[in-house]
């Protein structure tokens, strides 16, 4: 099967959900370590890919053009809550590259602070682009453009100059061609690329350990070290990544994408987990990452107490009752399929 059973409901001892999924563990060379369902199937990275997405202008200089601090560089790799921290990291980047918010091609939306929450937004509160979750990307993007003399009013457009070096990066971390990379457009309007499962896993442990890839290896460094610095920064208050990064104590490397997607990656084991759940149901994603991480052997108690939260086996209603459980049906095998 390339799909098992990952996170199943259930509601007075009856099952009301099951949520599948594929999951693989690599090394840096993209070794299967251990699995669950199909560990190469092809799925699309969301914004897993946004570090990736950043490497050009890392590549090429760009920290030390604008004076970029590694706040900056985090933002450039979160999808974040739209709060006042974001904003002024957006608004500082703009303003060293000397772009504009209107420049950015994201679109804008509710702040995820109260999307995400269910919380009302204040009465004549204004947002705008710098507010997209996605801002970060799109204000390094415009920044690479600026130091390159690059049209700005195309910049996602897949032929782009940019664009054509991000899908080079990508490529290379991921050990496929870029022919190998299949192509679709992100919500926030940037392309963005599917690879085997196995493949996201091997970028990440590249992300978490740099020294393994020769040719990224030092602009992989600040941008990895940068999102578990300030992980806040790459997601927000009560979100995930920044909880989850916390909980590696500068060890991890963690990055959700939409739809089920999500990474970690260690720097001491050099490893990197992938999961992908089919119905991108989000409380279940998180659910199996933290049992596939239990099983690994990568949470001691403090971190196992931790990330309780995300594991969320008791559904509860809206009036705090208990109805429900979650758990976790799956065992992690030994990688064995090519």
């Amino acid at each position: 099967m390339n799909f098992e059973p990952l996170i199943e409901l259930t509601r007075n001892g009856v099952q009301e959900c099951l949520h599948l999924g594929a999951l693989a563990v690599t090394d840096t060379e993209g070794r299967v370590l251990a699995q669950v369902g199909n560990p190469h199937w092809l799925c699309f990275t969301r914004s897993t890919l946004k570090a990736m997405q950043a490497l050009p202008l890392v590549q090429s200089g760009g920290v030390a053009h604008f004076g970029f601090t590694p706040s900056e560089l985090a933002m450039m790799c979160a999808s974040h809550n739209g709060e006042e921290m974001h904003v002024e990291q957006v608004a500082s980047i703009l303003r060293k590259s000397g772009t504009t918010t209107r420049q950015m091609r994201c679109g804008c939306h509710v702040p995820y602070r109260f999307t995400f929450f269910d919380r009302p937004m204040p009465e004549g509160f204004a947002y705008d682009e710098r507010h997209h979750n996605c801002s970060g990307k799109h204000s390094g993007f415009l920044a690479y453009c600026v130091q390159h003399g690059l049209p700005t009013e195309t910049y996602t457009e897949v032929d782009h100059p940019l664009q054509q070096q991000v899908r080079q990066a990508v490529a290379h971390l991921a050990g496929l061609s870029e022919e190998e990379l299949a192509l679709g457009i992100d919500g926030c309007s940037a392309p963005n690329y599917a690879m085997p499962l196995s493949r996201l896993a091997r970028s990440y442990t590249r992300l978490a350990q740099p020294e393994s890839d020769g040719l990224y290896g030092e602009s992989l460094r600040q941008l990895g070290e940068a999102m578990s610095t300030h992980p806040e920064l790459v997601s927000g208050t009560g979100r995930n990544d920044a909880d989850f990064m916390r909980a590696g104590r500068g060890d991890w490397v963690t990055k959700v994408g939409a739809d089920g997607v999500q990474v970690v990656a260690s720097r001491a084991r050099g490893q990197a987990l992938a999961v992908k759940v089919m119905d991108g149901n989000k409380a279940a994603l998180f659910a199996a990452t933290v049992e596939a991480l239990d099983q690994l052997g990568w949470l001691d108690e403090a971190q196992r107490q931790q990330l309780v939260p995300w594991r969320a086996a008791t559904l509860l209603n809206v009036a705090g009752i208990p109805v429900g459980a979650r758990r976790s049906v799956f065992k992690l095998q030994s990688g064995t399929r090519s």
